[in-house]
């Protein structure tokens, strides 16, 4: 490669967005450790065997409210489409959940008072659209797993014209080792557009960023494919149909959250299957955009069912699509293919 090839190719793997993206990672790790505080402190076997969701509110809403501070301290005009707003949190019902989201804020930006955190959580309300900058936040993205102490993300990621260009998933208890479960976990995955996709170690500030691919299998029979830990959110009837019809032995990797985007693009599994559970739903924008950058830029595909890709430029949901397929790229026609087939949609 000559000198001009060189430099070409560093130019072109530069940042655009190093801007951005220093400031979305601080605030996705600030998130991160606001939700392992919140778990460790409200989540109990009491709190679980009653059906308590408070925990789990308390850090939604802590999260977003510190991702929310950050990126207007940094961006004021780029507006944010946020899953919660702080109606809820303002009535008086609630008055010792917001007690506890202050505190836990606070702990992370002691500078701030509870207007300011009101006021922080109530940008998410933003329409979302077709032209200029805007991000989209899901401050915890697996509200079961989270209540397990399991699996949960949060997944912060920049749109530009109707696309994903960055895209930030903090996995504050995924194993840093997908091979080996009851090793270190917390994992931070980055990725942006034309610069591909690196996981650091969530709780080593000085963690070099380390590439990731996804697999490289071409045989559908050979590959793994994940789902949701619950029914609700993907059919599972009809994946183990499509496992069917595509000779997959292995067993499905159940997980929660956008860690199964994080699990496909670091090759812990090669499919990923999001199907229909019910008429006229439509996914939000801010469940799928981090990690479908972060699936794009390690090599794999993100379409709907019937191989559309996914388009953020409409609105806070994914209205003009039907479900998610995720692959390693080179098994997705494949896999849309047993989708159709099995969903009845070729008619």
């Amino acid at each position: 490669m000559c000198l001009r090839e060189m430099i070409q190719r560093i130019e072109e793997t530069m940042s655009t967005y190093s801007s951005e993206r220093e400031v979305a990672i601080k605030a996705v790790i600030k998130a991160c450790h606001l939700c392992r505080t919140v778990q460790k402190n409200l989540v109990s076997e009491e709190s679980v065997a009653k059906k308590d969701k408070s925990p789990v509110t308390v850090a939604d809403f802590g999260a977003q409210a510190v991702v929310s501070q950050a990126l207007a301290g940094a961006f004021p005009n780029v507006p944010l489409v946020g899953e919660e707003d702080a109606a809820q949190l303002r009535e008086a019902e609630n008055a010792e959940v917001l007690e506890k989201v202050v505190a836990n804020v606070q702990q992370i930006e002691p500078e701030l008072n509870q207007d300011q955190i009101l006021a922080a959580i109530d940008r998410g309300t933003f329409e979302g659209g077709p032209t200029g900058q805007h991000w989209t936040l899901d401050p915890i993205d697996g509200t079961k797993g989270f209540l397990r102490n399991d699996q949960y993300a949060v997944a912060l990621a920049l749109i530009e014209n109707g696309q994903v260009v960055l895209g930030i998933l903090g996995c504050p208890s995924l194993p840093v080792d997908g091979k080996n479960f009851d090793g270190p976990r917390g994992c931070l995955f980055i990725a942006e557009k034309g610069c591909g996709t690196t996981m650091r170690v969530l709780d080593d500030p000085n963690a070099a960023d380390q590439p990731i691919q996804v697999t490289d299998i071409a045989d559908a029979s050979q590959a793994s494919f994940c789902e949701s830990v619950e029914s609700a959110h993907s059919s599972q009837s009809d994946s183990a149909q499509v496992a069917q019809l595509l000779k997959i032995a292995v067993p499905p990797y159940r997980i929660d959250s956008q860690c199964k985007y994080a699990a496909v693009g670091r090759g812990d599994a090669s499919i990923y299957l999001r199907l229909p559970t019910r008429k006229g739903y439509e996914e939000k924008i801010w469940d799928h955009a981090a990690g479908s950058i972060v699936i794009t830029e390690a090599g794999g595909r993100v379409t709907d069912v019937r191989g559309k890709d996914l388009d953020f430029s409409i609105g806070r949901t994914l209205r003009d699509n039907l479900g998610v397929i995720v692959t390693n790229g080179k098994l997705h026609d494949e896999v849309v293919s047993a989708v159709m087939q099995v969903l009845d949609l070729n008619g």
